[in-house]
C-alpha cells in the first residue's frame, strides 16, 4: 500500500487549496493522504526540527509500505528533510518501515534559514532576534500572528544544497514567484539527476497550474499511464 503524506506552506493549514486538492484526488486510488497541522501546537514556536518530528511521528503510524511526500513551500523544504533522514537511516543499514520513494515538492523553500528571511533585512533579523518576535500573516486565520527567532535560528542547522539523494523528486515552480527564487531551485535541480523540474508561468501560490500538477503528479506517482 502506498502511503502519502501532505506538507502545507508557512502560515497555511491542510485546509489549504492544494492540500484539498492532491486528498480529493487520491480517494479514488485509495490513498488515505495524511495531512499534518504543522501549526500545532503552538504556531509562535514553530521549527524544521518540530515539523519534523510531528512527520516522522505521522510515518511510524503507519503500517509498512513505500511513502510519498508532497510539500508546498516551507513545506516542500521540510520534506526534503525528512527525506534525506531517511535515506541516511537506510545508508546506516537501520531498518526503515516506511522508506520515502517519491518527493514532489511545490514551489519549495529548498534554502530557507539560508538566504535571509523576506521581506527583513539585516537590520530586521536583528530586531527579530533582540525582541524574539516578529509579527506574520497566517493566511489560513487571515490574521498576524507572532512568531519566534527560533525559526530562523533552528532552520540554519539544516542544508538542502549538502546532500544528493537518489530518491525520484519533481519539483513544480513558477518563473514569477517572488517568495521562492525559482534561480535557487534551478541551481538545486541542475546537480540532481533525480530532480525533475517543471517550470511554470506561475506565481509562488502556482494556482493557475492546479490540474497540470495534479495530472503530473499523478503519473509520477504511479497512478496513471504515462
Amino acid at each position: 500500500m502506498r502511503h502519502l503524506i501532505y506538507l502545507h506552506g508557512f502560515g497555511s493549514s491542510p485546509e489549504s487549496t492544494k492540500a484539498r486538492l492532491f486528498t480529493e484526488r487520491l480517494r479514488p486510488f485509495g490513498i488515505d493522504v495524511r495531512c499534518p497541522d504543522l501549526n500545532e501546537p503552538d504556531f509562535s514556536t514553530l521549527t524544521t526540527t518540530r515539523m519534523i518530528a510531528q512527520v516522522e511521528h505521522e510515518m511510524a503510524l503507519l503500517p509498512p509500505g513505500p511513502m510519498a511526500l508532497v510539500g508546498s513551500s516551507l513545506g516542500g523544504f521540510v520534506a526534503y528533510q525528512v527525506a534525506v533522514r531517511q535515506a541516511r537511516a537506510c545508508d546506516a543499514g537501520m531498518l526503515v518501515c516506511w522508506p520515502v520513494d517519491r518527493l514532489v515538492l511545490l514551489a519549495p523553500a529548498l534554502d530557507f534559514g539560508r538566504s535571509g528571511f523576506r521581506p527583513l533585512d539585516a537590520a530586521g533579523l536583528d530586531e527579530w532576534r533582540r525582541t524574539d518576535r516578529y509579527d506574520v500573516m497566517h493566511y489560513t486565520s487571515n490574521q498576524m500572528r507572532p512568531i519566534r527567532y527560533t525559526l530562523y535560528e533552528d532552520a540554519q542547522k539544516y542544508d538542502s544544497f549538502a546532500d544528493r539523494i537518489p530518491i525520484p523528486t519533481l519539483i513544480f515552480h513558477g518563473r514569477r514567484d517572488d517568495v521562492v527564487d525559482p534561480a535557487m531551485v534551478q541551481r538545486f535541480t541542475d546537480v540532481r539527476p533525480a530532480v525533475s523540474l517543471r517550470m511554470l508561468d506561475d506565481d509562488h501560490l502556482l494556482s493557475a497550474n492546479l490540474e497540470v500538477m495534479w495530472a503530473e503528479s499523478a503519473r509520477f506517482l504511479g497512478l496513471c499511464p504515462t
